[in-house]
């Protein structure tokens, strides 16, 4: 691991104005940002420990009936605050499904919007990745990509965004907030992450020194905690990232669907609203034919970018079972499996 400088701000405007710096980095749990680092693929000239500044750590009930979340709340927290889990339980069982309990006990919320792609050719230093050193090619492309991107992807890189936590924000209209060298700004969160384009390396809008300092629910998510899923299809039911996932809520009077909000993860450089499968479905009655619609509409821009063909149908079907599951009701209480396809209902394991 490279040498570096280690610095603990007190204030938010010291943190800013260290991590401005050229070379240097923000950390907080670091359950992303070491890994890197111990594998050559990060190398910063100093990090900046943001973990104790003040007020980063809260949960926070607005009077519009959202929440403000604070970048340094921990994910387990989050998932187990039964007050937002009741409000926004596809959030609460896409934190559940991420990791194990050890990393979701580490984990933070402005961290976990920030983790770096997964892809194998991204941390294997030998590799040609135009993500961690422009100009030098992809060489997932002609290589194992059965993982790999088939939304808004280029020819500079097919890698995908890890976060489970992102999709259903995503589907919500979370809003960013951000402090940097000129004071502090809003995004929509759906804005907050690139698409690879020539310039994979650029993977958000946030200029240097920009810290993440909260993140906010609007009370207009909370109308959907009736009939609202997360589901994700892995490798292994567990500790694995999400080979398809997919977010659904819905709006539902008299048998009506008033407005969904959907979101896939795992098929695209960044969580991957699909706002053409919300069209489809708004106004029409719940049921298989319309959740197929829906589905295909939000994959009707999708193209393989190598061995990875299947992903689009994996998605659509995904995203029907997501909705199907959503029209259902929201369980009581949580999977026993959150997000797994394999969980019952009512939060008791199949056969005990």
């Amino acid at each position: 691991m490279k040498t570096f400088d280690y610095v603990r701000p007190k204030t938010i405007d010291e943190a800013v104005a260290a991590a401005a710096e050229p070379g240097a980095a923000y950390f907080a749990a670091g359950t992303n940002v070491l890994d890197l680092m111990k594998g050559g693929i990060a190398r910063p000239d100093r990090l900046v420990d943001i973990t104790r500044l003040p007020g980063l750590d809260r949960i926070e009930r607005l009077s519009d009936g959202g929440v403000r979340i604070g970048a340094l709340v921990r994910n387990s927290d989050l998932a187990h605050d039964a007050d937002f889990a009741g409000s926004f339980p596809a959030v609460a069982e896409a934190l559940l499904s991420g990791a194990s309990a050890q990393l979701r006990n580490a984990a933070t919320v402005g961290g976990n919007l920030l983790q770096r792609t997964r892809c194998g050719y991204f941390y294997d230093v030998a590799s040609a990745c135009n993500k961690r050193e422009p100009g030098t090619g992809c060489d997932a492309l002609g290589g194992e990509n059965r993982l790999h991107a088939v939304l808004g992807w280029s020819e500079a890189c097919i890698a995908t965004h890890p976060s489970d936590f992102c999709v259903p924000l995503i589907a919500l209209d979370t809003i960013v907030e951000i402090q940097g060298r000129t004071g502090r700004r809003e995004v929509a969160l759906e804005a907050l992450h690139r698409l690879p384009g020539d310039t994979p390396e650029r993977e958000n809008i946030l200029e240097p020194g920009d810290l993440i300092v909260a993140i906010r629910l609007p009370g207009t998510a909370a109308a959907f905690s009736a009939h609202a899923r997360y589901l994700k299809v892995r490798e292994r039911t567990s500790y694995a990232f999400a080979l398809v996932s997919a977010a659904a809520a819905l709006r539902i009077e008299r048998g009506v669907i008033q407005e969904a909000r959907l979101a896939l993860g795992g098929v695209a450089p960044k969580p991957w609203r699909c706002r053409a499968a919300e069209d489809v479905l708004a106004g029409g009655s719940p049921g298989p034919d319309l959740f197929a619609r829906a589905a295909k509409a939000a994959l009707a821009g999708a193209t393989p970018s190598g061995d990875n063909q299947f992903k689009i149908e994996l998605a659509r079907r995904i995203l029907g079972r997501a909705l199907k599951l959503a029209a259902a009701g929201t369980p009581k209480r949580s999977p026993a499996l959150p997000a797994s396809p394999f969980s019952s209902l009512s939060g008791v394991l199949h056969g005990v």
